[in-house]
């Protein structure tokens, strides 16, 4: 990462917004290497607070604890950030999480994807 000093002036008359995501596409290639995504969902320089969702890729992925302890360290240095959040959305929620009734295909996900019609073991009546 860059020193967050060595902004040209071009940059700092940016919105906040604009810079944050100029910082994430040169400084954090990572993310997109590794096929994932990021949107700056807000930032707003009276508040200092900055809010970054990550995407694709970075869902479920093992470093992405990682990536957005890096994001927020950096970003807190700038002095009109003074809150950072950065989502991750968990890889189940794309799935509807452990809660859902039904697969992504539409198929019911009791009984092994069988759904409730019938069992393992049928009976008599089982046609």
């Amino acid at each position: 990462m860059t020193d967050s000093n060595a902004v040209s002036d071009a940059d700092t008359e940016a919105p906040l917004k604009e810079r944050v995501e100029r910082w994430l596409s040169r400084e954090m290639p990572i993310i997109q290497m590794h096929g994932g995504t990021s949107a700056v969902r807000a930032a707003d320089p009276e508040t200092g607070e900055v809010i970054i969702e990550l995407g694709g890729g970075c869902k479920g992925c093992s470093v992405s604890d990682i990536t957005t302890s890096n994001i927020e360290a950096e970003l807190l240095t700038w002095p009109e950030i003074d809150d950072i959040t950065v989502r991750v959305p968990d890889a189940r929620e794309s799935l509807g999480g452990p809660d859902q009734a039904e697969s992504i295909m539409g198929i019911d996900r009791t009984e092994g994807g069988r759904g409730d019609w019938g069992s393992s073991n049928p009976g008599k009546d089982h046609l």
